[in-house]
């Protein structure tokens, strides 16, 4: 019978829970999970409360050995010896690994990145695949090197991006695909035999990680890419436009195919549907489906328009939008 390796589980965010949840149960013949590294706990949410993450959540609840440093210092390093891991696993860590403390586990470490690497390396790489109009997306698993998300890759596990899938939507996806590319991954690993292949550099591109400001929205550009963007700033930062001088956050988008938008400045409301608020843009009609008034709830747009009426001729100022990714 095969022993199942010491894993230590490095990572804060709840896209990781789906694949913990995993390791104590279907996969824990291929992993033992001994203790969790994560961030420090922060204040979170209006009343700034200080609450501990997913990761930290479900490992207290196991009675996990959990570490919160602000930087890998050598103590770290003692507390990670400690746990005599055969292997470390990294998912949204948020910390910069040095070489001293990456080599500590037997087996190395290895990263979940949530992108088609090399394409969005970086922080922001779900959002700027659904930003980005892309129909497909993936988990891609990866040794740690000290060059940013460029290690040898080892395995990947696609999902599809549906027309109107936010970036909430398409995180739940990418938390489902890490079990089954776990699930081939560690049997190899335990074996010797998992095998890494180089990425190439000159495809790379870069996702940095996002503000407010890029919530902007340019209606002069089409309403393809009006509507990826949108969906793709979901849930946060979220993109927002000026109505009636109020902010409003918009929470879902697609195109409108059936109205012809030549006789309307970008921008200019044209009118609305059962399933959205029709903006003119520079190549199309955009449909605003979701939307969110401050201090409000996100609404489906007939419940919003009910207490929020817009009028056709309507115009909504448009700003620059900041790229998302870039090849440097």
């Amino acid at each position: 019978m095969t022993v199942p390796l010491r894993l230590v589980f490095l990572g804060a965010d709840a896209i990781a829970v789906p694949l913990l949840e995993w390791l104590a149960t279907d996969g824990a013949g291929l992993a033992q999970v001994t203790g969790v590294f994560t961030q420090p706990d922060r204040p979170v949410g209006r009343g700034q409360k200080i609450v501990p993450n997913a990761v930290k959540a479900w490992a207290l609840a196991r009675g996990l050995p959990v570490f919160q440093p602000e930087k890998l210092a050598p103590e770290a390093r003692a507390q990670l010896a400690s746990l005599a891991a055969d292997v470390g696993l990294v998912m949204a860590y948020g910390h910069i690994l040095r070489d001293e403390f990456m080599s500590t586990p037997r087996l190395g470490m290895l990263n979940l990145h949530t992108s088609l690497l090399p394409k969005y390396r970086g922080a922001s790489p779900i959002q700027a695949a659904v930003a980005s109009g892309d129909r497909e997306t993936g988990v891609t698993l990866m040794r740690i090197v000290r060059k940013l998300d460029a290690g040898p890759l080892a395995g990947v596990e696609r999902v599809p991006i549906a027309p109107v899938d936010t970036a909430a939507d398409v995180e739940m996806k990418l938390a489902a695909a890490c079990v089954p590319l776990l699930g081939r991954a560690l049997p190899c690993l335990a074996a010797g035999s998992l095998l890494f292949a180089g990425q190439d550099d000159a495809a790379a591109t870069y996702c940095r990680k996002l503000t407010k400001e890029d919530g902007a929205l340019d209606f002069t550009a089409p309403a393809a890419v009006l509507a990826a963007r949108i969906n793709g700033l979901f849930p946060w930062p979220g993109c927002r436009v000026e109505l009636h001088g109020q902010p409003i956050k918009l929470g879902l988008a697609d195109v409108c195919h059936l109205l012809d938008d030549k006789c309307s400045a970008a921008g200019g409301v044209v009118g609305a549907d059962a399933h959205g608020l029709l903006v003119a843009t520079g190549g199309g009609v955009l449909r605003l489906r979701k939307l969110q008034r401050p201090g409000g709830r996100m609404l489906l747009a007939p419940e919003f328009l009910r207490g929020f009426p817009m009028q056709p001729g309507v115009i909504l100022p448009s700003r620059p939008m900041p790229p998302l990714v870039t090849r440097r």
